[in-house]
């Protein structure tokens, strides 16, 4: 009798999440906001498909890291196992309602930089990411991934 193998779905994701669980990976998603808001701040076309190219790219640019004890990774793991139990990402749960808060407050950063203007932009975009750390840090203290950075393989 052959063995079930894991469908190609199920092993792209373990992939991605691996890679992604990388420190550089996560860490660096950080900038793209920011990149974001300039780009639309300035106009700059080249600057913002860049900045969504890094995006789409980021989280498989990296190879899995060969620890998982970083906050970093450990937010990660602890994100996929937040998704892979059904809890979304938004709601008004605690802690689901700060990446809910996160949508008006990225829409008005995109506004004040459209706008072109920078306090308000700064500060806007500063309460944005202010909110997805909380988020992540809260999911990270909710799920066993988050507090131990162990890898956990579904296969």
């Amino acid at each position: 009798m052959v063995p079930d193998s894991p469908s190609l779905r199920s092993r792209l994701q373990t992939r991605f999440w691996e890679r992604h669980a990388n420190p550089w990976s996560a860490g660096s998603r950080f900038l793209t906001m920011p990149a974001l808001l300039y780009a639309v701040y300035t106009r700059d076309g080249r600057l913002l498909l860049a900045t969504l190219g890094f995006a789409v790219v980021n989280p498989v640019a990296f190879p899995p890291p060969e620890r998982t004890n970083s906050w970093l990774s450990r937010v990660v793991l602890a994100e996929r196992e937040w998704l892979g139990e059904g809890r979304g990402t938004m709601g008004l749960d605690y802690p689901n309602v700060l990446n809910l808060l996160n949508v008006p407050a990225t829409l008005l950063a995109l506004w004040a930089a459209w706008r072109q203007r920078p306090v308000a932009t700064v500060g806007v975009c500063l309460v944005a990411m202010t909110l997805k750390v909380w988020w992540v840090d809260a999911i990270a203290r909710r799920t066993a991934a988050g507090r131990t950075g162990v890898w956990r393989d579904e296969s």
